[in-house]
């Protein structure tokens, strides 16, 4: 073959592989559709490898990408597919900079045998090494299946498309986006892959690069995305105090008493809880750990609203109670509503290492229920105020009423230490945002340990 015949014969490559579905992807993922590709022409079977890699930017952010190119062998895994995205790894990990995942997979190539196996092994230990230490995105554009499902679950966070399809089960049993999301194993659904990148980009544009990044950035002024008032959910609350259209809500259809959101507060990016319900069940406490966690391996500050009588799980609870203690980052608390028992130990007080706790004026905080705190601290009198009772039900409901009122008021718990301040509803996003500035450079030294392990 001459020079003009191997020059045309790489023009033809380039052009097959600009025309592929993961190269389009990429190109939707990064500014002005403009990349680096990796080992454009590394090859696999009699084709070439399954899979597009590149780098370029997202809203001026170095970012590192592959995507799964089913124009190529239907984006099949294989050991120079796991070539491809080791590198993409490696890179990350010199450089810094977050992983971006774009998966859409027939499966993998089973005449491989072993070689396929070491394949999977090697890009899900690359995976769990740059844990913690870049944020990890993982889309799911088409099907992902099997060990894939395994891969790109262990990403911060998942995002899939409607149509997108992810199970361990390689049959694809119960692998549809709505059951991922129910599941809490998607973060974010989108409508199709130009949503979902879309989605994407939003979140690369407020996440650290790295664990070694700043946690806080200094700017001007921004606009709050509502008016706090005494009459919203916690929930509402914590939405309102963002700024105006950064607010990025994760797993939205799971653990429902537990809300969780990234989003900036006057230009600093923080994750954002809400714990609210008269009990907090397992999921919810699972979903706020993880994020809580997520949030601290990055340095974000954490800010949670809480109104929550108890918790309905055990094992729910020693999840976010260690989340909480062991987390490092900026911890920042507001009680709207009850903070009782070990919600308010695990969440909000000490137990939790909270740096700086608010109360709104009629919060709530007490050791027990306000029922069972009235029974015990009034003892004789409880029962004797019902003697007589025309309406025992209605009677006991306001004696409870009353020294919930007057005994487990946020003005006591402030008085013994519990409150650092009461706020008015409308300074919420004031006094976080005092809070935020005034612990941007906290610093925490640990023991010489791996991880806790009290999950």
């Amino acid at each position: 073959m001459n020079k003009e015949e191997k020059l045309d014969a790489l023009d033809k490559a380039r052009t097959s592989i600009a025309a592929s579905l993961g190269n389009k992807r990429l190109a939707m993922l990064f500014d002005d559709g403009a990349f680096t590709e990796i080992d454009a022409f590394a090859g696999s079977a009699a084709g070439f490898a399954e899979v597009s890699a590149a780098h370029g930017t997202v809203d001026g952010i170095g970012v590192y990408a592959y995507a799964q190119n089913t124009d190529f062998s239907g984006g099949a895994m294989s050991k120079a597919q796991a070539a491809k995205i080791r590198k993409i790894y490696d890179l990350a990990l010199k450089t810094g900079e977050p992983v971006v995942a774009i998966y859409d997979s027939v499966g993998g190539r089973l005449d491989e045998g072993a070689e396929l196996l070491a394949a999977y092994g090697d890009v899900m230990r690359c995976s769990n090494q740059l844990s913690g230490v870049v944020p990890q995105i993982s889309v799911v554009l088409g099907k992902c299946l099997g060990t894939q499902a395994l891969i790109a679950v262990c990403a911060d966070i998942v995002i899939m498309s409607e149509k997108a399809e992810m199970s361990i089960d390689t049959s694809g049993n119960d692998a549809s986006a709505d059951k991922a999301a129910k599941n809490g194993t998607a973060h974010i659904i989108a409508k199709d892959d130009e949503e979902a990148l879309a989605k994407t980009r939003a979140l690369i544009s407020v996440l650290p690069q790295n664990n070694l990044s700043p946690a806080c950035v200094a700017y001007d002024s921004i606009g709050a995305q509502g008016a706090v008032n005494e009459n919203m959910s916690a929930r509402d609350a914590a939405k309102a105090i963002a700024d105006e259209d950064s607010l990025v809500e994760l797993q939205a259809a799971f653990g429902n008493s537990a809300f969780t959101a990234l989003a900036t507060v006057n230009g600093t990016t923080v994750g954002l809880t809400a714990l609210e319900g008269k009990e907090l069940d397992c999921k919810s406490c699972a979903k706020a750990a993880r994020f809580v966690r997520f949030c601290d391996s990055f340095s974000m500050p954490v800010i949670t609203l809480v109104n929550a009588e108890k918790f309905a799980c055990i094992k729910g609870a020693a999840k976010l109670s260690s989340a909480y203690a062991e987390a490092t980052c900026a911890k920042v608390t507001v009680i709207t509503g009850d903070a009782f028992g070990a919600v308010y130990i695990a969440a909000a007080g000490t137990g939790a290492a909270a740096d700086m706790t608010y109360a709104w004026p009629d919060a709530s905080v007490s050791a027990l229920t306000p029922e069972a705190a009235a029974v015990i601290m009034l003892g004789d009198d409880f029962g004797g105020k019902l003697k007589g009772s025309k309406d025992p039900q209605k009677d006991k409901a306001a004696i409870i009423a009353d020294y919930k009122s007057s005994e487990l008021n946020a003005m006591k718990a402030a008085a013994a230490g519990y409150v650092d301040s009461i706020i008015d509803p409308a300074q919420t996003r004031d006094a976080v945002n005092g809070a935020i500035e005034m612990l941007c450079n906290k610093r925490v030294s640990t023991l010489p340990k791996k991880h806790c392990n009290s999950l």
